[in-house]
């Protein structure tokens, strides 16, 4: 199903700066927090969220550093932007993002325009969408070349236990990765297969996009791949619209 015009608001969940996008017309849908990678609501992100939007879901992108001074910041795709995330990321604890993430998964459950609840992310955000999906609430999960994932690497704890956990998913899994991502390289990608299945979660879904670099999605810089994107988004809608 794809939707014509859409609908764009901002919203407050406690501290918690909350863009959300959905289809213009009534009714509910199904609802997606998509969480942002380092450089926060970026127009780029939104890009990626009015796509999603558009393919008949109420898209939430919360800030995911909303308590300190990046509190309402969208960083620039530069040294400085990158810096200043990744500092934003050094200061924040597990407990702080699953504590946020509750209150938004507890915010959409409470929306009369949400039947259900899926999660994505990107970067940090594919962590988070990872853990996100311990919440029983969340019948899918999409994580994007998510980072830290294979060592537990997350905010400022050195490991957040993250694929240790991943026995408590119940939901529908499934993760992107690009083929020449420094970040997530291939024995990192093997370990985190591996944990996976360890924990028996053998029914999800893998996609390695060939050729495709950290965060190809992103619609600004060297990396972006438009083609990659296309399909990758392509068969992100199929997979929440078949869970």
């Amino acid at each position: 199903m794809l939707i014509m015009k859409l609908t764009e608001s901002d919203v407050r969940i406690g501290d918690i700066r909350t863009t959300v996008i959905r289809p213009a017309t009534g009714g509910s849908w199904p609802g997606l927090l998509l969480y942002t990678d380092i450089f926060q609501r970026t127009e780029s992100t939104l890009r990626t969220a009015r796509r999603l939007a558009g393919a008949g879901f109420l898209v939430a992108v919360p800030e995911i550093y909303p308590h300190g001074n990046l509190g309402g910041v969208a960083l620039e795709f530069d040294d400085a932007g990158k810096q200043r995330g990744l500092e934003g990321a050094a200061t924040t604890s597990v407990a702080g993002f699953d504590a946020d993430r509750l209150a938004v998964l507890d915010h959409l459950s409470d929306r009369d325009d949400v039947d259900r609840i899926f999660v994505t992310g990107f970067c940090i955000g594919g962590h988070l969408a990872f853990r996100a999906a311990f919440d029983s609430r969340v019948e899918a999960t999409i994580c994007f070349y998510p980072t830290g994932l294979h060592n537990g690497a997350l905010g400022k704890d050195a490991d957040a236990g993250s694929l240790q956990r991943a026995g408590e998913i119940q939901g529908r899994l499934m993760i992107v990765f690009g083929s020449q991502d420094p970040h997530v390289p291939a024995d990192a990608r093997l370990a985190i297969l591996q944990r996976l299945y360890a924990e028996g979660l053998t029914d999800l879904e893998l996609h390695v996009f060939t050729g495709g670099e950290h965060a190809f999605m992103r619609d600004v810089g060297p990396r972006h791949d438009p083609i990659l994107t296309d399909h990758a988004i392509i068969e992100a809608t199929r997979f929440l619209n078949e869970s």
